[in-house]
């Protein structure tokens, strides 16, 4: 990944970078890092996450802008 200081505008450049790596994934995996996860609790995060992700696309399916 990268991102271009221009004009010498870092405040810029880090809030783009920030975006790019919240966008990415970058901060959620790093929140899930910090702990272990019992293999158990693991599976159920990922069935729900799942979950959640079918139920937006089913969301999207049935309103469709005409």
């Amino acid at each position: 990944m990268e991102v271009r200081v221009i004009d010498n505008d870092v405040e810029r450049a880090l809030k783009i970078l920030k975006n790019k790596l919240s966008k990415n994934g970058f901060f959620k995996e790093l929140k899930l890092r910090r702990a272990y996860e019992k293999p158990s609790v693991k599976k159920k995060r990922k069935a729900l996450e799942a979950r959640r992700r079918m139920a937006k696309v089913a969301r999207r399916r049935r309103w469709s802008p005409r």
